[in-house]
């Protein structure tokens, strides 16, 4: 683990939201660099999509850069999709 500066401005938000989503500052922080993370690979993907993938990593045993990267989490979410 590290430490991560933001702006009070930043901070801020994370508590207004995390306090909204029940969620602790930490937690929010994670999530929205995970929504991030996985929007700036996946450009092509909604809001809906990046929350069935992080669903999807989870069932996985959790988001891997690797995996996001290199789609292997879309194929397989996409591929269950069609088992169901």
């Amino acid at each position: 683990m590290g430490i991560v500066k933001i702006s009070d401005q930043m901070h801020e938000n994370l508590r207004v939201a995390g306090n909204a989503l029940s969620r602790s500052i930490n937690a929010q922080a994670e999530h929205w660099m995970r929504i991030g993370m996985l929007t700036e690979m996946h450009p092509d993907l909604d809001y809906r999509e990046i929350c069935q993938l992080l669903i999807q990593a989870e069932l996985s045993g959790g988001l891997d850069i690797i995996g996001a990267a290199t789609g292997q989490l879309v194929k397989s979410r996409a591929a269950s999709a069609g088992k169901h």
